[in-house]
């Protein structure tokens, strides 16, 4: 069961470099924090999600970590100091996860390429991200890396078809305040346990009903939960801190 449609990097990355980042930093300054683009994962089996959200997790506090070095080393080093002490590593070992996050998904499913594009980071914003890589693979989405979620909708009129799936975009919810943790986990969960829902009535349905059966009674309602569970996340993080805005974009799912 893939988990796919979150494929327009554009949407997700922050903003472009700073003229410092371009240039290569001076000396540590106080009151400058560390960005980096958010990385977008097209495609994620349900048997890879645990695994891929413990490595977004990872990447979140690798940043952490680089902003408590920036704060702490204000001052410190040479011209390239930041670069070299802390910019340089950090995106090394956002390499690294990011080639897990790969590897896990491509245990079960097609591999995705190119998620290094989201490893490097800037002072200030995040540097912009490129495209990402062309696919022939079927299995990343209807077209490839689609655009949007609702590249692979063209099927999803059809009447339940054995051996299909839905495919949902995996949230990607990043600096969850402590206070708001459980709760967040538990409506991610919740998105899961709506997804198992409604791939057991699609499969239970095989057969079933007119052009518009799957749209109307599996994909419009499993959407509407969605959003539901989504709002939750951000009124759950809004109580504690700055509420993000738009995880609505990951509640359309799509039948593969």
């Amino acid at each position: 069961m893939l988990i796919a449609g979150v494929a327009v990097a554009a949407t997700l990355t922050a903003g472009t470099a700073i003229a410092a980042f371009a240039a290569g930093e001076g000396n540590n300054s106080g009151g400058q924090s560390i960005a980096c683009p958010q990385p977008v994962v097209p495609a994620v089996p349900a048997q890879a999600q645990a695994e891929v959200q413990r490595e977004l997790a990872n990447l979140d506090k690798q940043i952490a970590e680089a902003n408590n070095r920036l704060r702490t080393s204000a001052g410190e080093g040479g011209p390239n100091f930041v670069q070299n002490a802390i910019l340089g590593p950090l995106a090394s070992k956002r390499v690294a996860a990011l080639n897990r996050i790969e590897t896990a998904i491509g245990r079960v499913a097609a591999k995705p390429e190119g998620l290094e594009r989201f490893a490097t980071c800037g002072l200030g914003q995040a540097p912009a991200v490129s495209a990402p890589p062309p696919t022939t693979s079927r299995a990343s989405s209807g077209t490839g890396n689609g655009n949007n979620s609702n590249a692979g909708n063209g099927s999803n009129s059809g009447s339940s078809a054995a051996g299909q799936t839905i495919e949902c975009p995996l949230p990607v919810v990043q600096n969850v305040p402590a206070q708001a943790k459980a709760e967040v986990d538990r409506e991610l969960a919740n998105l899961s346990k709506q997804q198992a829902e409604a791939n057991e009535r699609l499969r239970t349905s095989v057969g079933q009903g007119g052009p518009n059966f799957v749209q109307n009674a599996i994909l419009g309602p499993l959407k509407d939960k969605r959003v539901a569970a989504l709002n939750r996340i951000e009124t759950a993080i809004g109580r504690v801190a700055a509420k993000p805005e738009g995880l609505e974009r990951f509640a359309t799912c799509s039948l593969k």
